[in-house]
C-alpha cells in the first residue's frame, strides 16, 4: 500500500481546484488542518472522505461526502465556499469577500 502524504493530498486538491474553476482556502493553518484531516481520514477508511463530515467508514453510505463531496458544486454556486470551506470561489481566495458558513445540506 503506498502511503499518503499531506503534499499529495494537497496536489490532488489542488488540481481539483484548478479543474473546476475553484481555489484553495487562502488561509494557510486553516488550509493546512483541512489537508491533515482528509489524510488523516483517508488513512483511517481508505478514502478522502469530507474533515468536517461525520463518516461511517463504509464507502457505499460515505460516497457522496468524499471529497471533493457532491455538495460542493452547489455550495461554491451558493455560497462562495463548500462546506469545509477547502475549495473557494477566486473572490473569497483574493480576500475580497470573507468565508461565512456554509448550513449541512
Amino acid at each position: 500500500m503506498t502511503e499518503i502524504t499531506l503534499e499529495m493530498v494537497r496536489q490532488r486538491a489542488e488540481a481539483d481546484a484548478r479543474t473546476y474553476g475553484y481555489y484553495l482556502n487562502p488561509d494557510p493553518k486553516f488550509l493546512q488542518s483541512l489537508l491533515e484531516g482528509l489524510k488523516r481520514n483517508e488513512e483511517r477508511y481508505g478514502y478522502p472522505s469530507c474533515p468536517c463530515r461525520l463518516a461511517s467508514g463504509n464507502f457505499d453510505i460515505d460516497r457522496d461526502i468524499i471529497c471533493p463531496c457532491d455538495y460542493r458544486d452547489p455550495d461554491v454556486a451558493e455560497y462562495g465556499a463548500c462546506y469545509c470551506a477547502l475549495y473557494v470561489r477566486k473572490d473569497l481566495h483574493e480576500g475580497k469577500n470573507e468565508v461565512k458558513p456554509v448550513p449541512e445540506r
